[in-house]
């Protein structure tokens, strides 16, 4: 059977501060569509993470090959238990120093996360950014956001609303603008499935700042 053709949409560019975009961001995101806006890093596009069939759509967008999960973003560091099982006590230490911040972290993923998300497999990568208008948004939603940088797999990072529009106009419904992003630089990613844990991307979270927190590295 052929696939279906993308659809297209008006895309709509919506101030992040305006009266009703976060309610109407939120409408569209419980219909199963992809939306786009400011994080404390780089601009994300983003779904709801436990709706299987729009985080197949997201990677199609972005052209995302399909082996790569996709990590998810939380409202507050007490929704780690809504996406992650057996968690460390040391995945509480550095969720209460860095969060709202630029580190994600790689955990055991409950039965609620979709395969797709993980690419099958046992594990997920959540954060709480340090965007106080997207936090909202998954408040709102009641479920994480499957979200990843919004650009074309490959390319660079867009870090304003108009970097987005130039990568998805017309392929999605909504754009939310937060102006530009001060971080700039997507975030540290920390294993804390192994041990000992590894850092499988750097970030502005550098291994220096990690290992002050006390039990993350033997000495």
């Amino acid at each position: 059977m052929p696939e279906a053709p993308e659809r297209t949409f008006n895309t709509v560019r919506l101030d992040i501060e305006l009266r009703g975009a976060l309610e109407r961001a939120v409408a569209l995101l419980q219909d199963g569509e992809t939306i786009a806006f400011p994080t404390d890093t780089v601009y994300g596009i983003g779904v709801c993470a436990f709706h299987a069939e729009a985080v197949e759509r997201l990677y199609t967008l972005k052209g995302r090959p399909s082996h790569l999960p996709i990590p998810l973003l939380l409202p507050d560091v007490a929704a780690m238990s809504s996406a992650c099982v057996d968690i460390p006590q040391i995945a509480w230490k550095l969720a209460a120093r860095f969060w709202p911040g630029a580190l994600s972290l790689v955990l055991r993923r409950a039965s609620t996360v979709p395969d797709v998300v993980t690419s099958g497999g046992e594990t997920v990568a959540v954060r709480v950014p340090d965007h106080s208008r997207v936090r909202e948004l998954c408040r709102g939603l009641a479920a994480p956001l499957a979200a990843s940088s919004a650009n074309q797999h490959g390319e660079p990072p867009p870090i304003t609303a108009e970097g987005v529009n130039r990568a998805f106009e017309g392929r999605i419904p909504l754009i939310l603008d937060g102006g530009t992003c001060e971080g700039g630089m997507a975030s540290t990613v920390l294993d804390l499935t192994v041990e000992p844990p590894v850092i499988l991307r750097q970030g502005p979270i550098s291994a220096r700042q990690l290992a002050e927190i006390g039990g993350l590295w033997s000495d």
